[in-house]
């Protein structure tokens, strides 16, 4: 099952100044997101499977970087928001949290391969938002420590109360055991808070991003290489390729950096390369003046995240259910693949020349926008 996703509208479109290279990369992650769930199949191999294996778990671990960005656009990035503004903001978030809550059901009622992640970040939003005052100092600590110690706090309430636990329900699986427990996907969120503190004015400051995430990369996935090679007792079958890729049925242990498997060590990799792919927006901006023309479509389809996810699940739905058409036929997939991603891009850019946010955004920001009646 295929399991990568989207942010999800946090960002406020109007009623910030929009970053150029943040939609950039929101959009590289949707076509992501896309070609994990109806590309070919990286078991497949070859230069279209390992390219498409790169896809799985990092695209969604990007958006979750970004959600965390987010974040702080709508509390205040550089400043947090206090007084009559910090309770409205905070008011904004949450409601978006409970929307995503409500909309992860409804898409997940639709019955397509698409493990969906919009009710765990709502539930991460709630987590982290009380965090939305400290420092960049403080949340890169803060992500940190989350990544080392909560993937073995989750280890151990698996192991005591099993994955499928009956007492818990729903929000033990929310938090602990889902296809994207919280408990795991926290410090994604807190480092895109941690990066949107920064001081992202210069390019001095892209660079040094992306030689942190170079370094984050290296650290989880070399470490993991490491460790499965040089730890006694540590299987056959995960020496491989267990340090980058999920493809074939991986027994779990907390040294390989595979996406999808919640350790430390991918948590670290993963957020990594996202930090890598902000980096890389950034400074293709700034060195390149013309290339927004050139990606425009790209950044289109970033600047309206929850309509093209919600486009894309429906989309799946439809043809599955109604068209009767197998997405899944190995032949077919990389078509496939480019029609989504023409028929979004397409959409965003001419919506864009009418509207100045896509249509969920704009929905999202009415429903949010009653947090302006909170005193």
């Amino acid at each position: 099952m295929a399991k990568n996703a989207p942010i999800t509208g946090a960002s406020d479109g109007s009623a910030v100044d929009r970053l150029v290279a943040i939609d950039l990369a929101r959009g590289l992650a949707v076509f992501g997101m896309y070609a994990a769930h109806v590309g070919p199949d990286p078991g497949e191999g070859g230069l279209v499977g390992n390219l498409m294996e790169l896809t799985h778990g990092r695209s969604s671990a990007l958006f979750a970087v970004l959600a965390g960005f987010s974040i702080l656009l709508i509390t205040g990035r550089k400043a947090p928001k206090s007084g009559v503004a910090g309770r409205q903001a905070i008011a904004r978030v949450a409601i978006r949290a409970l929307v995503l809550l409500a909309l992860g059901p409804i898409l997940t009622y639709l019955d397509t391969p698409v493990q969906v992640i919009l009710a765990y970040y709502g539930i991460c939003f709630l987590l982290v938002l009380p965090l939305y005052r400290l420092s960049a100092q403080q949340l890169g600590l803060l992500a940190a420590a989350t990544a080392l110690v909560l993937p073995q706090v989750r280890s151990h309430l698996l192991s005591m109360f099993g994955s499928e636990s009956s007492y818990f329900d729903p929000v033990f699986q929310l938090m602990v055991s889902g296809s994207y427990p919280a408990i795991a996907w926290v410090p994604f969120v807190i480092a895109g808070m941690a990066i949107a503190r920064l001081d992202l004015s210069t390019q001095a400051m892209h660079w040094r991003l992306g030689l942190a995430g170079g370094a984050l990369a290296v650290l989880g996935h070399g470490g993991s290489w490491l460790a499965l090679r040089l730890l006694p007792g540590v299987p056959a079958a995960l020496q491989e390729s267990a340090w980058w890729s999920d493809v074939g049925d991986l027994p779990w242990s907390p040294w390989i950096a595979a996406p999808h498997t919640e350790t430390t060590f991918s948590i670290l990799g993963s957020t990594g390369c996202a930090m890598i792919v902000l980096a890389a927006c950034w400074l293709a901006m700034d060195a390149l003046p013309h290339l927004r023309k050139l990606v425009w479509p790209i950044i289109a389809v970033g600047s309206m995240p929850l309509t093209a996810y919600l486009l894309h699940i429906v989309g799946i739905a439809y043809l599955l259910h109604i068209g009767g058409i197998d997405l899944f036929v190995g032949g077919s997939r990389l078509s496939m693949l480019f029609g989504f991603i023409v028929v979004v891009s397409t959409f965003a850019v001419l919506w864009l020349r009418v509207f100045q946010r896509g249509p969920m955004e704009a929905l999202m920001g009415r429903i949010a926008d009653l947090a302006r009646h909170i005193p």
